[in-house]
């Protein structure tokens, strides 16, 4: 996967604007919750405007970003609130259906399965942005995929 890697303010701009919706969309698949994929995305596009130059991959590393902002967030409203929140139901059905089966995933299946086939990172990518092995993210990958073949057939049934 191809990413910006320019250092100013005009090269964090292009990464924006190139990544910011797809960013914003993989963590709402992975966390289900719009107020932290949000807030994630925001945060993680912040801390890269204050590094700047010293940031050699600028996407790369705003994606990596947000997903550690995202689970920080997640985790903590874990301890707080003892749960994790609802998924929307205001999609189509077959978008609810799928956003309810990657719910039942774990987080790091969930994460892995989203960054790989929505996001379009190779296992040794996403590796580094959640902080795994190539091999444990290529197991999550397939035991998350094989999870959400076997939910969404038995709700076809």
């Amino acid at each position: 996967m191809e990413h910006a890697a320019v250092g100013s303010v005009g090269g964090i701009e292009g990464v924006y604007r190139a990544e910011i919706a797809r960013l914003w969309r993989a963590l709402m698949l992975s966390f289900g919750d719009r107020e932290v994929a949000s807030d994630a995305v925001a945060e993680a596009f912040a801390q890269l405007l204050a590094r700047g130059d010293g940031v050699r991959d600028q996407a790369a590393w705003v994606w990596r970003a947000a997903f550690r902002i995202a689970a920080g967030q997640m985790k903590e409203r874990a301890m707080h609130d003892g749960g994790v929140p609802e998924v929307a139901v205001d999609q189509p059905e077959s978008v609810t259906d799928l956003l309810r089966a990657l719910a039942v995933l774990t987080t790091a299946q969930r994460t892995a399965v989203v960054l790989a086939d929505y996001a379009g990172y190779r296992h040794g990518e996403i590796a580094s942005m959640v902080g795994a092995t190539a091999g444990t993210v290529a197991v999550r990958i397939h035991r998350g995929r094989r999870r959400l073949r076997e939910l969404l057939e038995e709700r076809d049934d």
